[in-house]
């Protein structure tokens, strides 16, 4: 069973608090979950694979709601980019106004803000109607990303006939479960628009597109005895197909220079295909290699989430569904003395060392535009550092 946790950490305190169960194991019966738990959203399967669900923004009426709504956050949330972009969305259909970090913030008690880094980086902050300069900040932190594959800056290879995609490792992965899966790949695409200047697309190619194969018990006899060992850099080559297509695609492309050298024509025309556009348009791509598995429910009760990357979106979303839920209407900050928040951040899985990484001065940076931008006057002393005083972080982790 799968149990949120959350800690709880003072900002101006430098220990970490012993966590505390926030979701504690729940036991029902087959009757009361199909009747009570489910009734009020039914949820149809089809046989066929769900390769990406379609969010319906009907209102959460129940825990069924809850259930069928994080099923399709992480449906959605293939990449942090897209994980970004859904908290996005529902933060805007909730009413939160999108801030941008490079002009000048016009803020009010009882608003509702949020402002994005990177595309992979989210804060949204709700503040309460009596809020006093010098209060504090109730922040929950989460992470987008989730440990994967990624795409090498020169991702092209071949070997034996067929064309290889080249990788490398991101985050600590169990990289033994990554092989004999329907892979695919999603992420951000960089484009070169009509008037000269670059935009920046977020793709998802939802079909089964790569595969990382096995040996079959022939050829490696002993691996039941001594085990399954891949080498990370020689045996995680994702295959992409064979060499059929290379020669058509490759010679229309041969006098092009740009960042499609780098990676097979093959890839980049279904990347083209993919977001309505030239080939010579892209200009980078940043992707990772995804399992095209929905997310679904499982269990004899339907009581278990089946999907990947549980690992940080789980506490992402319910980060994010608490600050929406407990600011829905003006009377739920009337009484409010603090700032509700919520940062989601980028690269956990790699130490957090990034401009949109937990390690950034983000949050912080936040907190003190904040304060100096709900004051009456030009500047109050120590807001930033009794609003500081004042608050807490909690931590969310998702463990199994």
């Amino acid at each position: 069973m799968a149990t949120n946790t959350i800690t709880r950490q003072f900002l101006h305190h430098p220990t970490t608090l012993k966590p505390s169960v926030l979701v504690p194991k729940l036991s029902c019966s087959a009757s009361y979950c199909n009747s009570t738990l489910y009734s009020p959203r039914p949820r149809s399967f089809s046989t066929t694979p769900l390769l990406c669900s379609v969010s319906d923004n009907t209102p959460p009426q129940s825990s069924a709601s809850i259930v069928g709504d994080i099923l399709d956050y992480l449906n959605e949330s293939w990449t942090q980019f897209h994980a970004t972009a859904e908290a996005k969305r529902q933060l805007i259909a909730a009413g939160f106004h999108l801030l941008n970090e490079n002009d000048e913030w016009d803020l009010k008690p009882g608003g509702r803000y949020f402002f994005t880094r990177n595309m992979s980086c989210l804060v949204a902050f709700a503040v309460g109607e009596k809020y006093k300069v010098g209060n504090g900040f109730h922040v929950i932190a989460a992470h987008t990303d989730s440990p994967c594959l990624k795409l090498k800056p020169k991702s092209a290879s071949s070997k034996a006939g067929y064309l290889m995609v080249n990788v490398q490792t991101y985050g600590a992965g169990l990289w033994h479960t990554w092989f004999d899966r329907d892979l695919t790949v999603a992420g951000r695409v960089i484009l070169r628009s009509g008037n000269g200047s670059f935009l920046q697309k977020l793709v998802k190619v939802k079909k089964p597109l790569l595969r990382i194969p096995t040996l079959a018990i022939h050829l490696d006899r002993t691996v039941n005895k001594d085990g399954f060992k891949p080498n990370l850099e020689t045996h995680l080559i994702p295959l992409l197909a064979s060499k059929l297509e290379e020669t058509s695609l490759e010679s229309k492309d041969k006098n092009s220079k740009s960042s499609k050298d780098a990676h097979h024509p093959l890839l980049m025309k279904v990347l083209s295909d993919e977001l309505s556009c030239d080939i010579g348009d892209i200009v980078d791509i940043e992707l990772n290699v995804c399992d095209t598995q929905a997310s679904c429910l499982g269990g004899g009760n339907d009581e278990f989430i089946i999907s990947g990357r549980l690992d940080n979106l789980a506490s992402s979303y319910c980060a994010l569904r608490a600050l929406i839920d407990s600011s829905k209407s003006g009377s739920d900050l009337s009484n409010e003395h603090a700032i509700r928040m919520v940062a989601l951040f980028d690269n956990e899985e790699v130490g957090s060392g990034s401009v949109q990484g937990a390690g950034a001065p983000t949050m912080f940076q936040a907190i003190r535009r904040i304060s100096s931008g709900l004051t009456d006057s030009y500047a109050v002393e120590g807001a930033f550092e009794r609003a500081i005083r004042q608050s807490f972080l909690g931590m969310a982790y998702f463990f199994l």
